[in-house]
């Protein structure tokens, strides 16, 4: 039974689509049970009713046509339950009800078991027999491990819109729900980005030109071939025969008869040549993997292996200057910070990815550059999508495709009205961000790009509250020198003089990886990254500081952040680094300033030693990412608990609370320069906790300063009060919101705003 289990398993799991796992599921499992009937039942799109989705044994026409409600027979049992029912005659049962059209009226025996995804019921898995007989607990066992594989498909389907299409007419707006990155709306022409030499990635796309593709494919594998036979030869004489003969497996493959064959096919029927290649090799490869031969099975490595080869040769002769659309929405699986820089400036309207979280980094860098995305959008259909007409919804964190007239002229209003907003906040610029009765707060930028200059003194920011240095390393092979640091840090700081600009020290780790200083961890949230990377490459951390302090001569506007701080020990060590730089530069005869230095608090263990932290360094800055990821233990990347995700959760707000205090007792300035920054609602309550300086991305600057100037210190500080003794985050969240509608500050809530 372990092994039918297994061969349906990766039946299942190589399918298609849920077309094709709904097809031959049904048949699979009459067989393996020798039960007379199979059938899958799928709630419906608006979630109302069960629809008979496949069927091995009822009548064929009741497929897609028989439904049942959420509560009506025993299909609705099952579901209203949401564990298996075992019937030994299923008519005695109160809550059985005939369909007719299914013709399963010999069947007595029943067994159903829900079809559950994240605790939610999808569907029904049924096996019906003529005999009266309860199904022994192997069999119910078994439909329970098949339903568990079946939900993976089935949630897949649902929300890439793939479910809805199986039953629903053509040319409806397919909407694929994920998670807002970077507030906006945008319309535009999809653009795939995928990694090179990853077949997976590869996107369907016409053939311009079929002979030209061929001609490409033919050079590709006769590149491959030559370095196959070269291959071949150095391992000549330390490989056995068996291992040898390989060479000669790989080089049948790419035979003109075999492999090199379906794929022209393929390019000869219309496709381009990648895409070709990724087609014939992932249908090898599921059917090499489907055999019971285990010897079989693992030449579907040798298949995937050849087609990287082909696929590599292919993108380096191919892989030309590429045109981007004027509207470009970019969509992949993983959209990298590197990636999107790559771009040419102006053409990207929006983003999605279907991978992701608000606070990854290629988000943080969005927002920063002011381009909706939209991120998390499981199964988004990235391969059918290239090239497509697009929504991006960075509102309520959704993708459309298809829209109909309609959808599209309610989206162009709404962007013409998010511009008009814009172009009216604009006004704010030379202004103070002062309340209405007469408290001012400084309002700075979170940078790390040379275009944020440009927008954030365009928007009046107040110098810079955190300058990501680790973005400007992303963007090399290599570690930069001390002199191109020098640069990078020298016009940051004279572009925003005499204003003051916080440079974090290099923060790697986590969900920041360095291209060429890889960093594999199981845990990488709790592992080696920020401060403690630096203090274990005390080489490196020397190197960006000298840069940093040499930059500033002149200038003494230079203050330097550290990340990631546990302990006052990694402070004192820091700062005796720190120091040590700058009494290095003074003997080389740089006349440069100690600058101040600060801490972020970003972990629960600095939250409680925001005290002893402020009472050793110049100023704290909290960094609410990864305090309110730490504080909650949610993977801010995780889209399976990005709902748990609050930055308005009571135990944040008192944490928030607590660091003000520390600070302030010790007579040290405390800002914010994570995203709650960078809302006008949160903005509002970290104003009436007593933070001095808010820091977010250009992009909000005017809606946070717009939103200070409207309300009274008095009147936050009380609807702070309020919130202080709700124990929901949601509620929090709800009660601020209602608070800023009524003093006319609805439009600024951007997040809330959609069609």
């Amino acid at each position: 039974m372990l092994d039918t289990l297994r061969r349906i398993v990766q039946e299942v799991n190589s399918a298609a689509d849920l077309k094709s796992a709904l097809d031959l599921m049904p048949a699979r499992v009459r067989d393996a049970m020798g039960t007379e009937v199979c059938s899958i039942y799928l709630l419906d799109a608006a979630g109302q009713r069960y629809v008979l989705m496949a069927s091995e044994g009822l009548r064929r026409e009741a497929i897609g046509r028989a439904s049942l409600g959420l509560t009506e027979g025993l299909v609705g049992q099952v579901g209203q339950r949401a564990e298996p029912l075992n019937l030994e005659d299923a008519f005695r049962h109160p809550k059985f009800l005939y369909l007719a059209e299914t013709g399963e009226d010999p069947f007595h025996a029943f067994l159903g078991v829900p079809v559950m995804h994240h605790g939610r019921v999808l569907g029904v898995l049924v096996v019906q027999q003529r005999d009266a007989r309860r199904f022994d607990q192997g069999e119910e066992a078994f439909l329970v491990t098949l339903s568990a594989q079946l939900s993976a498909a089935v949630a897949k389907a649902r929300a890439s819109g793939a479910l809805e299409s199986l039953g629903s007419q053509a040319g409806l707006p397919k909407i694929y729900d994920g998670a807002l990155g970077a507030s906006g709306a945008a319309i535009g022409t999809a653009v795939l980005l995928f990694p090179p030499a990853d077949l997976a990635a590869v996107p369907d796309r016409p053939a311009a030109d079929v002979e030209a593709e061929v001609a490409l494919l033919e050079a590709a594998l006769m590149r491959v071939r030559s370095d196959v036979r070269a291959l071949s030869e150095r391992a000549r004489g330390r490989l056995g025969a068996e291992e040898q003969a390989l060479f000669e497996v790989y080089l049948r493959m790419l035979d003109k008869h075999a492999l090199a064959g379906e794929i022209a096919s393929k390019i000869r029927e219309g496709q381009w040549a990648q895409g070709a290649l990724r087609m014939v090799i992932e249908a090898h490869v599921r059917n090499f993997e489907l055999m019971d031969d285990e010897y079989l099975r693992e030449r579907a490595a040798d298949v995937r292996d050849l087609g990287r080869r082909v696929l590599a040769e292919l993108q380096s002769r191919n892989r030309l200057a590429r045109d981007y659309p004027a509207d470009a929405i970019l969509i992949g699986e993983e959209i990298t910070p590197t990636m999107l820089i790559e771009v040419p400036q102006g053409c990207v309207r929006g983003i999605a990815s279907s991978v992701g979280s608000r606070n990854s980094h290629m988000a943080i860098v969005a927002r920063a550059m002011g381009i909706p995305t939209v991120v998390g959008v499981q199964s988004l259909p990235l391969k059918q999508l290239d090239g497509q007409e697009l929504i991006v919804d960075g509102f309520r964190g959704r993708v459309i495709a298809h829209a109909s007239a309609d959808l599209r002229q309610q989206f162009e209003q709404l962007i013409a009205e998010e511009r008009s907003l814009q172009a009216g906040l604009e006004r704010l610029r030379e202004l103070p961000a002062q309340t209405l009765d007469g408290h001012r707060i400084q309002v700075q930028v979170n940078t790390g790009l040379l275009t944020d200059i440009s927008r954030s003194l365009e928007r009046g920011a107040e110098g810079v509250g955190l300058y990501r240095t680790e973005i400007p390393f992303m963007m090399r092979d290599r570690f930069p020198a001390e002199e191109e640091q020098r640069q990078i840090y020298r016009e940051q700081l004279q572009a925003f003089a005499p204003h003051a600009v916080t440079m974090r020290t290099l923060d790697i780790g986590g969900d920041k990886g360095l291209p060429y200083f890889p960093i594999h961890e199981d845990n990488p949230f709790l592992g080696w990254r920020g401060i403690r990377v630096m203090l274990d490459h005390p080489e490196l951390f020397m190197v960006q500081v000298r840069a940093m302090l040499k930059a500033s001569q002149g200038l003494d506007n230079l203050r330097i952040l550290l990340p990631m701080v546990t302990s006052v020990f990694e402070v004192e060590e820091a700062q005796y680094l720190i120091h040590r730089a700058w009494m290095e530069l003074r003997e080389e005869g740089f006349d440069v300033s100690l600058p101040a230095v600060g801490v972020m608090i970003e972990v629960p263990a600095a939250v409680y030693q925001a005290q002893a932290l402020a009472q050793r360094v110049d100023f704290l800055s909290v960094g609410t990412n990864d305090l309110t990821q730490y504080l909650l233990a949610v993977d801010r990347n995780n889209q399976q608990v990005a709902d748990l995700y609050d930055s308005f959760h009571p135990a944040v707000l008192q944490a928030l609370m607590h660091v003000v205090e520390a600070a302030h007792e010790e007579g040290k300035p405390v800002s914010v320069c994570g995203e709650m920054a960078g809302e006008p609602a949160s903005a509002v309550l970290l104003m009436a906790m007593g933070f001095e300086a808010l820091s977010m991305n250009a992009a909000n600057l005017l809606r946070v300063k717009a939103a200070i100037r409207q309300v009274a210190l008095s009147s936050a500080r009380q609807l702070l009060q309020e919130v202080l003794g709700m124990d929901s985050g949601e509620v929090i969240a709800a009660h601020v919101d209602l608070h800023l509608k009524r003093a006319g500050l609805a439009d600024l809530l951007q997040y809330r705003r959609s069609v």
